[in-house]
């Protein structure tokens, strides 16, 4: 079983699919998040617009960052990295067993989506403004 996962941007999103096949298939929920990530870019162009101009935007997923922080670095989810990549209108391209660092544009903050768990939900969470 490969750990990475993707799917072109021209792959149609999937229906009647069951809740284990959304989040408990091999992709973990990476698909079902890149397809929410497509949808919002249709309902929410400005947002879209923030991804693809390089800001991590808070969504729904730990990962996102509406300001900088004490501590310039924090940890993200896989499920994050995955709808911004739908947000921006990308492939859907990740590594179920690899951490991937992203520098947010607007915040200048580097946030690292990583696969372990512990690292994201431990980390101090970020109070919003």
């Amino acid at each position: 079983m490969t750990q990475r996962i993707h799917r072109s941007i021209d792959s149609p999103l999937r229906s009647g699919l069951n809740r284990e096949e959304l989040w408990e298939a091999d992709d973990k929920g990476l698909i079902k998040c890149w397809e929410v990530g497509r949808q919002r870019a249709a309902r929410f162009p400005d947002l879209a617009q923030q991804c693809r101009a390089g800001e991590l935007p808070v969504l729904g997923w730990k990962g996102g960052v509406s300001r900088s922080l004490k501590k310039p670095e924090k940890y993200g989810s896989l499920k994050y990295l995955a709808q911004w990549q739908g947000l921006r209108g990308e492939d859907l391209d990740v590594d179920l067993a690899q951490e991937r660092a992203l520098t947010c544009s607007q915040t200048g903050m580097v946030v690292t989506f990583t696969p372990d768990r512990a690292k994201y939900l431990n980390q101090t969470a970020e109070v919003e403004s």
